[in-house]
């Protein structure tokens, strides 16, 4: 991976995560502040859509700094090693927490009329997009595996190699 693609990815996470905190930091407590003003039967749903917003966002967060730790190792042609199946895991493990966060936001606007059953039903569409999304980095963990055993296989036919000659 070259330089320029290197530093136009870790430009992007940066920017994601520096966006993010800005949205813990500022946007949460004023969104904190206007659902104080909202009429008494949906103020149930104050406390629990902060909480999923604000695990969301630490969940978004995790994911951008294991992908950044992925770049660096990427970068130092470390990737092909087993401490790469540590950040690909967390990245797996967040994304399905993030469905699950995503269907707990559908769950807690499913009573009432908060909203619309059709919004209900698209936000569960999401919550299974996301696990998608977190089955497809699982595939991509097992290619990864794969991998490794390749260039184990090859550095020791090397090493074979070598003795021979």
């Amino acid at each position: 991976m070259g330089k320029l693609k290197v530093l136009a990815l870790r430009t992007v996470l940066a920017m994601l995560f520096a966006g993010s905190v800005f949205v813990e930091a500022v946007m949460v407590p004023l969104l904190a502040s206007d659902l104080n003003g909202l009429r008494p039967e949906y103020a149930y749903l104050r406390t629990p859509f902060l909480v999923i917003m604000v695990l969301g966002l630490l969940t978004a967060q995790t994911i951008l700094v294991s992908v950044w730790r992925l770049v660096t190792m990427v970068r130092r042609g470390t990737v092909f090693s087993p401490a790469a199946f540590r950040y690909v895991d967390i990245i797996t493990g967040a994304f399905a927490v993030g469905a699950v966060l995503v269907f707990a936001f559908a769950v807690v606007l499913a009573p009432g009329e908060a909203v619309a059953p059709g919004i209900v039903l698209l936000i569960c569409g999401a919550s299974l997009a996301v696990l998608g999304i977190a089955l497809i980095v699982l595939v991509l963990r097992t290619l990864l595996a794969q991998a490794v055993d390749r260039d184990a296989e090859a550095a020791r036919m090397r090493a074979e190699l070598a003795e021979v000659i």
